[in-house]
Protein backbone atom coordinates (compact mmCIF):
# COMPACT_ATOMS: atom_id res chain seq x y z
CA UNK A 1 0.00 0.00 0.00
CA UNK A 2 1.26 3.23 -0.92
CA UNK A 3 0.67 7.36 -0.21
CA UNK A 4 -0.55 9.51 -2.97
CA UNK A 5 2.93 10.19 -3.64
CA UNK A 6 3.89 6.74 -4.31
CA UNK A 7 5.66 5.83 -1.34
CA UNK A 8 4.82 2.81 1.09
CA UNK A 9 3.00 3.05 3.97
CA UNK A 10 4.23 1.00 6.72
CA UNK A 11 2.36 -1.88 8.65
CA UNK A 12 2.04 0.08 11.79
CA UNK A 13 0.02 2.96 9.66
CA UNK A 14 -1.96 0.43 7.69
CA UNK A 15 -2.44 -1.35 11.46
CA UNK A 16 -3.61 1.77 13.10
CA UNK A 17 -6.53 2.41 10.20
CA UNK A 18 -7.37 -1.00 10.43
CA UNK A 19 -7.19 -1.87 14.01
CA UNK A 20 -9.65 0.79 14.76
CA UNK A 21 -12.71 -0.34 16.55
CA UNK A 22 -16.48 0.39 15.96
CA UNK A 23 -16.42 3.22 17.84
CA UNK A 24 -13.51 4.29 16.10
CA UNK A 25 -14.72 3.82 12.87
CA UNK A 26 -17.73 6.41 14.30
CA UNK A 27 -15.64 8.76 15.48
CA UNK A 28 -13.93 8.76 11.68
CA UNK A 29 -17.25 8.85 10.60
CA UNK A 30 -18.00 12.03 11.93
CA UNK A 31 -14.89 13.72 10.99
CA UNK A 32 -15.46 12.98 7.63
CA UNK A 33 -18.89 14.02 7.42
CA UNK A 34 -18.47 17.51 9.50
CA UNK A 35 -15.15 18.49 7.66
CA UNK A 36 -16.78 17.76 3.94
CA UNK A 37 -20.10 20.26 5.95
CA UNK A 38 -17.54 22.82 6.77
CA UNK A 39 -16.09 22.46 3.25
CA UNK A 40 -19.02 23.16 1.76
CA UNK A 41 -20.30 25.74 3.60
CA UNK A 42 -17.48 28.19 3.83
CA UNK A 43 -17.51 28.35 -0.44
CA UNK A 44 -21.12 29.75 -0.16
CA UNK A 45 -21.69 31.30 3.02
CA UNK A 46 -20.55 34.98 2.44
CA UNK A 47 -22.16 34.96 -1.08
CA UNK A 48 -25.45 33.59 0.93
CA UNK A 49 -25.23 36.68 3.48
CA UNK A 50 -24.45 39.24 0.63
CA UNK A 51 -27.49 36.97 -1.49
CA UNK A 52 -29.71 38.08 1.74
CA UNK A 53 -28.71 41.77 1.47
CA UNK A 54 -26.44 42.18 4.32
CA UNK A 55 -23.49 45.23 3.43
CA UNK A 56 -19.78 44.00 3.89
CA UNK A 57 -19.38 45.71 7.29
CA UNK A 58 -22.83 43.49 8.58
CA UNK A 59 -21.39 40.41 6.94
CA UNK A 60 -18.00 41.02 8.83
CA UNK A 61 -19.91 41.19 12.35
CA UNK A 62 -21.15 38.18 11.72
CA UNK A 63 -18.29 36.22 10.50
CA UNK A 64 -16.65 37.92 14.12
CA UNK A 65 -19.16 36.56 16.27
CA UNK A 66 -19.41 33.67 14.60
CA UNK A 67 -16.19 32.63 15.68
CA UNK A 68 -15.87 34.76 19.05
CA UNK A 69 -18.99 32.29 19.75
CA UNK A 70 -17.43 29.16 18.33
CA UNK A 71 -14.32 30.29 21.01
CA UNK A 72 -16.42 30.52 23.83
CA UNK A 73 -19.00 28.01 22.92
CA UNK A 74 -15.94 25.43 22.47
CA UNK A 75 -14.06 26.14 25.81
CA UNK A 76 -16.87 25.92 27.76
CA UNK A 77 -18.37 22.60 26.25
CA UNK A 78 -14.67 21.08 26.01
CA UNK A 79 -13.82 22.02 29.58
CA UNK A 80 -16.83 20.47 30.98
CA UNK A 81 -16.95 17.21 28.55
CA UNK A 82 -14.81 14.62 30.46
CA UNK A 83 -17.37 15.24 33.96
CA UNK A 84 -20.39 15.73 31.69
CA UNK A 85 -19.88 12.74 29.24
CA UNK A 86 -18.18 13.57 25.94
CA UNK A 87 -20.79 11.64 23.72
CA UNK A 88 -23.59 14.11 25.31
CA UNK A 89 -21.23 17.46 24.55
CA UNK A 90 -20.53 15.82 20.91
CA UNK A 91 -24.30 15.09 20.47
CA UNK A 92 -24.80 19.23 22.04
CA UNK A 93 -22.41 20.00 19.72
CA UNK A 94 -24.11 18.64 16.49
CA UNK A 95 -27.03 19.88 17.85
CA UNK A 96 -26.01 23.74 17.60
CA UNK A 97 -24.59 22.77 14.37
CA UNK A 98 -28.48 21.68 13.08
CA UNK A 99 -29.73 24.96 14.45
CA UNK A 100 -26.93 27.45 13.48
CA UNK A 101 -27.79 25.59 9.83
CA UNK A 102 -31.54 26.04 10.20
CA UNK A 103 -31.65 29.63 11.46
CA UNK A 104 -29.54 30.57 8.53
CA UNK A 105 -31.53 29.22 6.08
CA UNK A 106 -35.25 30.78 7.77
CA UNK A 107 -33.90 34.13 8.10
CA UNK A 108 -32.77 37.12 6.90
CA UNK A 109 -32.87 39.09 10.18
CA UNK A 110 -29.57 40.67 10.90
CA UNK A 111 -30.38 40.23 15.02
CA UNK A 112 -31.30 36.56 14.71
CA UNK A 113 -28.72 35.86 12.01
CA UNK A 114 -26.07 37.34 14.81
CA UNK A 115 -27.23 35.30 17.54
CA UNK A 116 -27.42 31.90 16.00
CA UNK A 117 -23.75 33.13 14.41
CA UNK A 118 -22.94 33.70 18.48
CA UNK A 119 -24.46 30.88 19.79
CA UNK A 120 -24.68 28.10 16.59
CA UNK A 121 -21.84 26.11 15.54
CA UNK A 122 -20.59 28.06 11.85
CA UNK A 123 -17.56 27.70 10.67
CA UNK A 124 -16.85 30.01 7.76
CA UNK A 125 -13.51 29.28 6.83
CA UNK A 126 -13.62 25.48 6.48
CA UNK A 127 -11.29 24.79 9.45
CA UNK A 128 -12.75 22.62 12.62
CA UNK A 129 -14.56 25.24 15.04
CA UNK A 130 -16.99 24.15 18.15
CA UNK A 131 -15.72 21.21 20.60
CA UNK A 132 -15.56 18.20 18.03
CA UNK A 133 -11.66 18.36 17.54
CA UNK A 134 -10.90 18.06 21.41
CA UNK A 135 -13.38 15.89 22.10
CA UNK A 136 -12.85 13.39 19.25
CA UNK A 137 -9.22 12.90 20.30
CA UNK A 138 -9.72 12.52 23.92
CA UNK A 139 -12.48 10.13 23.06
CA UNK A 140 -10.59 8.72 20.60
CA UNK A 141 -7.30 7.79 22.10
CA UNK A 142 -10.01 5.42 24.77
CA UNK A 143 -10.93 2.78 21.47
CA UNK A 144 -6.75 3.58 20.70
CA UNK A 145 -3.86 1.30 22.18
CA UNK A 146 -1.19 4.09 22.97
CA UNK A 147 1.70 3.05 20.54
CA UNK A 148 -0.54 3.07 17.58
CA UNK A 149 -2.16 6.53 18.80
CA UNK A 150 0.09 9.03 16.61
CA UNK A 151 -0.45 7.08 13.42
CA UNK A 152 -4.36 6.95 13.79
CA UNK A 153 -4.39 10.95 14.78
CA UNK A 154 -2.30 11.23 11.43
CA UNK A 155 -5.03 9.62 9.75
CA UNK A 156 -7.57 11.13 11.23
CA UNK A 157 -6.15 14.77 9.93
CA UNK A 158 -5.66 13.49 6.31
CA UNK A 159 -9.63 12.37 6.39
CA UNK A 160 -10.21 15.54 7.48
CA UNK A 161 -8.33 17.50 4.79
CA UNK A 162 -9.82 15.37 1.84
CA UNK A 163 -13.30 15.81 2.75
CA UNK A 164 -13.20 19.34 3.20
CA UNK A 165 -11.54 19.59 -0.09
CA UNK A 166 -14.14 17.21 -1.57
CA UNK A 167 -17.04 19.58 0.38
CA UNK A 168 -15.65 22.86 -1.36
CA UNK A 169 -15.82 20.97 -4.73
CA UNK A 170 -19.68 19.13 -4.02
CA UNK A 171 -20.85 22.82 -2.83
CA UNK A 172 -19.45 23.96 -6.02
CA UNK A 173 -20.58 21.88 -8.62
CA UNK A 174 -24.12 21.77 -6.61
CA UNK A 175 -24.41 25.71 -6.49
CA UNK A 176 -23.61 25.94 -9.94
CA UNK A 177 -25.98 23.48 -11.60
CA UNK A 178 -28.84 24.88 -9.39
CA UNK A 179 -27.82 28.35 -10.71
CA UNK A 180 -27.95 26.94 -14.10
CA UNK A 181 -31.29 25.38 -13.51
CA UNK A 182 -33.21 28.81 -13.11
CA UNK A 183 -32.52 28.86 -9.05
CA UNK A 184 -32.50 32.59 -7.79
CA UNK A 185 -29.03 32.68 -6.22
CA UNK A 186 -29.93 32.99 -2.36
CA UNK A 187 -32.11 29.84 -2.82
CA UNK A 188 -29.04 27.95 -4.19
CA UNK A 189 -27.13 29.28 -1.47
CA UNK A 190 -29.69 27.86 1.17
CA UNK A 191 -29.71 24.31 0.17
CA UNK A 192 -26.18 23.80 0.91
CA UNK A 193 -26.79 25.54 4.38
CA UNK A 194 -29.57 23.39 4.76
CA UNK A 195 -27.30 20.51 3.65
CA UNK A 196 -25.08 21.49 6.31
CA UNK A 197 -28.12 21.31 9.07
CA UNK A 198 -28.63 17.91 8.07
CA UNK A 199 -25.02 16.72 8.19
CA UNK A 200 -25.30 18.13 11.96
CA UNK A 201 -28.43 16.60 12.65
CA UNK A 202 -26.35 12.99 11.26
CA UNK A 203 -23.74 13.69 13.10
CA UNK A 204 -25.86 13.76 16.44
CA UNK A 205 -27.59 10.14 14.96
CA UNK A 206 -23.87 8.75 14.91
CA UNK A 207 -22.82 10.06 17.96
CA UNK A 208 -25.83 8.49 19.88
CA UNK A 209 -24.54 5.19 18.51
CA UNK A 210 -21.13 5.20 20.24
CA UNK A 211 -20.38 3.29 22.76
CA UNK A 212 -19.47 3.75 26.70
CA UNK A 213 -15.92 2.95 26.03
CA UNK A 214 -15.25 6.61 25.10
CA UNK A 215 -15.72 8.42 27.73
CA UNK A 216 -13.40 9.37 30.30
CA UNK A 217 -12.57 6.75 33.05
CA UNK A 218 -13.66 7.22 36.80
CA UNK A 219 -10.49 7.66 39.17
CA UNK A 220 -10.07 9.11 42.31
CA UNK A 221 -9.28 13.38 42.46
CA UNK A 222 -8.83 13.67 46.10
CA UNK A 223 -6.50 16.87 46.96
CA UNK A 224 -7.40 18.35 43.30
CA UNK A 225 -8.39 21.87 43.82
CA UNK A 226 -12.06 21.51 42.92
CA UNK A 227 -12.38 25.18 41.71
CA UNK A 228 -9.79 25.03 38.92
CA UNK A 229 -11.54 21.25 37.95
CA UNK A 230 -14.66 23.29 37.77
CA UNK A 231 -13.14 25.79 35.60
CA UNK A 232 -10.87 24.40 33.33
CA UNK A 233 -11.53 20.86 33.78
CA UNK A 234 -8.41 20.39 34.82
CA UNK A 235 -6.31 18.51 38.09
CA UNK A 236 -2.93 17.30 38.04
CA UNK A 237 -2.94 17.89 34.44
CA UNK A 238 -3.19 21.51 34.83
CA UNK A 239 0.62 22.86 35.00
CA UNK A 240 1.54 20.82 32.02
CA UNK A 241 -1.31 22.22 30.32
CA UNK A 242 -1.19 25.69 31.00
CA UNK A 243 2.93 25.13 29.75
CA UNK A 244 1.89 23.46 26.61
CA UNK A 245 -0.64 26.14 25.79
CA UNK A 246 1.29 29.39 26.20
CA UNK A 247 4.12 27.77 23.66
CA UNK A 248 1.38 26.55 21.10
CA UNK A 249 -0.39 30.18 21.07
CA UNK A 250 2.97 32.06 20.19
CA UNK A 251 3.24 29.40 17.39
CA UNK A 252 -0.13 29.54 16.01
CA UNK A 253 0.28 33.65 16.66
CA UNK A 254 3.85 33.47 14.53
CA UNK A 255 1.47 31.45 11.98
CA UNK A 256 -1.31 34.13 12.14
CA UNK A 257 1.09 36.28 9.81
CA UNK A 258 0.80 34.36 6.85
CA UNK A 259 -2.21 32.40 7.10
CA UNK A 260 -2.72 31.17 3.63
CA UNK A 261 -5.26 34.20 2.50
CA UNK A 262 -2.18 36.67 2.71
CA UNK A 263 0.13 34.37 1.34
CA UNK A 264 -1.77 34.32 -1.33
CA UNK A 265 -2.38 37.76 -2.12
CA UNK A 266 1.21 38.45 -1.76
CA UNK A 267 2.33 35.75 -4.70
CA UNK A 268 -0.51 37.71 -6.01
CA UNK A 269 1.22 41.52 -5.80
CA UNK A 270 4.60 39.71 -6.07
CA UNK A 271 4.21 38.18 -9.08
CA UNK A 272 0.96 39.12 -10.64
CA UNK A 273 -0.34 35.05 -10.49
CA UNK A 274 -4.02 35.25 -11.30
CA UNK A 275 -6.52 32.93 -8.86
CA UNK A 276 -6.57 30.10 -11.27
CA UNK A 277 -2.55 29.58 -10.07
CA UNK A 278 -3.17 30.33 -6.71
CA UNK A 279 -5.95 28.12 -6.52
CA UNK A 280 -3.45 25.16 -7.80
CA UNK A 281 -0.99 25.99 -6.02
CA UNK A 282 -2.39 26.00 -2.50
CA UNK A 283 -4.48 23.10 -3.57
CA UNK A 284 -1.11 21.38 -3.92
CA UNK A 285 0.36 22.69 -1.17
CA UNK A 286 -2.49 21.21 1.33
CA UNK A 287 -2.13 17.74 -0.18
CA UNK A 288 1.15 17.05 0.85
CA UNK A 289 0.58 18.82 4.11
CA UNK A 290 -2.32 15.87 4.31
CA UNK A 291 0.38 13.00 2.66
CA UNK A 292 3.02 14.48 5.25
CA UNK A 293 0.83 13.68 8.41
CA UNK A 294 1.38 10.45 7.58
CA UNK A 295 5.09 10.16 7.19
CA UNK A 296 4.96 12.46 10.85
CA UNK A 297 3.73 9.07 12.53
CA UNK A 298 6.50 6.81 11.05
CA UNK A 299 9.15 9.37 12.25
CA UNK A 300 7.60 9.83 15.74
CA UNK A 301 7.81 5.95 16.31
CA UNK A 302 11.65 6.47 15.64
CA UNK A 303 12.81 9.49 17.29
CA UNK A 304 10.07 10.65 19.53
CA UNK A 305 6.42 12.81 19.31
CA UNK A 306 8.79 16.35 20.63
CA UNK A 307 11.70 15.22 18.62
CA UNK A 308 9.49 14.90 15.28
CA UNK A 309 7.43 18.18 16.21
CA UNK A 310 10.52 20.38 16.58
CA UNK A 311 13.13 18.41 14.19
CA UNK A 312 10.27 18.78 11.05
CA UNK A 313 8.86 22.38 12.13
CA UNK A 314 12.57 24.07 12.22
CA UNK A 315 13.61 23.51 8.46
CA UNK A 316 9.92 24.07 7.52
CA UNK A 317 10.24 27.94 9.15
CA UNK A 318 13.78 28.43 7.55
CA UNK A 319 11.72 27.65 4.11
CA UNK A 320 9.29 29.88 5.49
CA UNK A 321 11.55 32.87 6.02
CA UNK A 322 13.12 31.78 2.23
CA UNK A 323 9.96 32.31 0.13
CA UNK A 324 10.30 36.52 -0.11
CA UNK A 325 13.89 36.12 -0.79
CA UNK A 326 13.50 34.34 -4.12
CA UNK A 327 13.88 35.97 -6.90
CA UNK A 328 11.64 34.20 -9.37
CA UNK A 329 8.46 32.47 -9.06
CA UNK A 330 8.76 28.86 -9.49
CA UNK A 331 11.58 29.39 -6.92
CA UNK A 332 9.15 30.90 -4.38
CA UNK A 333 6.19 28.58 -5.47
CA UNK A 334 8.98 25.27 -5.30
CA UNK A 335 10.05 26.67 -1.42
CA UNK A 336 6.66 27.21 -0.78
CA UNK A 337 5.48 23.19 -1.42
CA UNK A 338 8.38 22.06 0.27
CA UNK A 339 7.78 23.85 3.19
CA UNK A 340 4.62 22.48 3.32
CA UNK A 341 5.83 18.87 3.12
CA UNK A 342 7.27 19.36 6.35
CA UNK A 343 5.15 22.40 8.07
CA UNK A 344 2.35 19.86 9.24
CA UNK A 345 3.79 17.18 10.30
CA UNK A 346 3.71 18.62 13.70
CA UNK A 347 -0.21 18.30 13.69
CA UNK A 348 -0.55 14.56 14.81
CA UNK A 349 2.28 14.43 17.03
CA UNK A 350 1.84 17.85 18.80
CA UNK A 351 -2.18 16.25 19.41
CA UNK A 352 -0.90 13.26 20.24
CA UNK A 353 1.72 14.74 22.61
CA UNK A 354 -1.13 16.59 24.59
CA UNK A 355 -3.25 13.50 25.02
CA UNK A 356 -0.54 11.66 25.77
CA UNK A 357 1.00 13.51 29.07
CA UNK A 358 -2.21 14.46 30.68
CA UNK A 359 -4.58 12.60 33.07
CA UNK A 360 -7.37 10.19 31.03
CA UNK A 361 -10.17 11.67 32.86
CA UNK A 362 -8.84 15.18 31.44
CA UNK A 363 -7.55 15.00 27.68
CA UNK A 364 -10.86 16.69 26.36
CA UNK A 365 -10.20 19.79 28.62
CA UNK A 366 -6.44 19.19 27.69
CA UNK A 367 -6.96 19.30 24.01
CA UNK A 368 -9.69 22.10 24.36
CA UNK A 369 -7.62 24.61 26.31
CA UNK A 370 -4.63 23.82 23.98
CA UNK A 371 -6.76 24.33 21.14
CA UNK A 372 -8.48 27.78 22.39
CA UNK A 373 -5.31 29.07 22.84
CA UNK A 374 -3.94 27.99 19.28
CA UNK A 375 -7.47 30.11 18.06
CA UNK A 376 -6.67 32.96 20.26
CA UNK A 377 -3.12 33.64 19.13
CA UNK A 378 -3.89 32.92 15.44
CA UNK A 379 -7.14 35.52 15.75
CA UNK A 380 -4.43 38.46 16.39
CA UNK A 381 -1.66 38.62 14.13
CA UNK A 382 -3.36 39.09 10.52
CA UNK A 383 -4.79 42.54 11.72
CA UNK A 384 -0.96 43.22 11.93
CA UNK A 385 0.53 41.12 9.00
CA UNK A 386 -2.28 42.70 6.47
CA UNK A 387 -1.53 45.97 6.21
CA UNK A 388 2.91 45.32 5.81
CA UNK A 389 1.28 43.03 2.95
CA UNK A 390 -0.27 45.43 1.20
CA UNK A 391 2.94 47.78 1.39
CA UNK A 392 5.53 47.13 -1.03
CA UNK A 393 8.14 48.03 1.00
CA UNK A 394 7.45 46.00 3.80
CA UNK A 395 5.77 43.24 2.50
CA UNK A 396 8.22 40.16 3.02
CA UNK A 397 8.28 41.27 6.90
CA UNK A 398 5.16 38.90 8.08
CA UNK A 399 7.33 35.82 6.38
CA UNK A 400 10.16 36.73 8.40
CA UNK A 401 8.25 37.44 11.57
CA UNK A 402 6.63 34.42 11.31
CA UNK A 403 9.27 32.26 10.63
CA UNK A 404 12.13 33.78 13.09
CA UNK A 405 8.78 33.44 16.07
CA UNK A 406 8.49 29.81 14.99
CA UNK A 407 11.79 28.79 15.58
CA UNK A 408 12.08 30.63 19.03
CA UNK A 409 8.70 28.56 19.69
CA UNK A 410 10.07 25.43 18.61
CA UNK A 411 13.31 26.44 20.31
CA UNK A 412 12.01 26.67 24.00
CA UNK A 413 9.82 23.66 23.35
CA UNK A 414 12.57 21.60 22.66
CA UNK A 415 14.34 22.69 25.85
CA UNK A 416 10.94 22.72 28.42
CA UNK A 417 10.00 19.27 26.92
CA UNK A 418 12.88 17.01 25.49
CA UNK A 419 13.15 14.50 28.76
CA UNK A 420 9.00 14.45 29.10
CA UNK A 421 8.07 11.03 27.27
CA UNK A 422 4.56 10.56 26.80
CA UNK A 423 2.23 7.57 26.82
CA UNK A 424 2.70 4.77 24.03
CA UNK A 425 6.25 6.72 22.85
CA UNK A 426 8.23 3.69 21.42
CA UNK A 427 11.18 5.52 22.87
CA UNK A 428 10.40 6.01 26.05
CA UNK A 429 12.93 5.51 28.57
CA UNK A 430 10.63 5.60 31.55
CA UNK A 431 10.72 9.67 32.06
CA UNK A 432 7.35 11.47 32.89
CA UNK A 433 6.21 14.83 31.84
CA UNK A 434 7.69 17.23 34.72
Amino acid sequence: MTTPAGEPIDNGLVASIRGLDRDGRLLFATRVLRMFGYGSLAVVLVLYLAALGLDGLTIGIVLTLTLVGDTLVSLWLTTSADRLGRRRVLIGGSLLMVGAGVAFALTSSVPFLILAATIGVISPSGNEVGPFLAVEQAALSQATPDRRRTATFAWYNLAGYVATATGALAAGLVTQMLLGGGLAAVDAYRVIVLGYAAIGLVMAAVFATVGAGVEAPKVDTAGVDDGIRRRLGLGRSRDIVLRLSLLFSLDAFAGGFVPQSLMAYWFHLRFGVEPALLGGIFFGANILAAVSSLSAARIADRIGLINTMVFTHLPSNILLILVPLMPSLPLAIGCLLLRYSLSQMDVPTRQSYVISVVEPDERSAAAGVTGIARTTGAAISPSLSAPLVANAGLASVPFFVAGGLKIVYDLLLYRAFRSSSGRGETNDRGMTPR
